[in-house]
């Protein structure tokens, strides 16, 4: 993962909880939580967007 050992990630969780403290960090993971909801929830409408137009562009040129 990113080119991480177990003992690095370790040791970046550790210094989280010390910068975060126990009670922030719940908040902190809820904050990117909906970043990354509202990330994909954009990224599939513009997905279904695309799809939408490329199903209605051949009816247009039939026409």
């Amino acid at each position: 993962m990113f080119g991480l050992g177990n003992g690095e990630i370790i040791v970046i969780l550790l210094i989280v909880i010390l910068l975060f403290g126990g009670k922030k960090i719940p908040e902190l993971m809820r904050g990117v939580g909906r970043g990354v909801r509202e990330f994909n929830d954009a990224k599939n409408k513009m997905q279904s967007e695309i799809k939408k137009g490329m199903d209605d562009k051949p009816n247009e040129e039939s026409n």
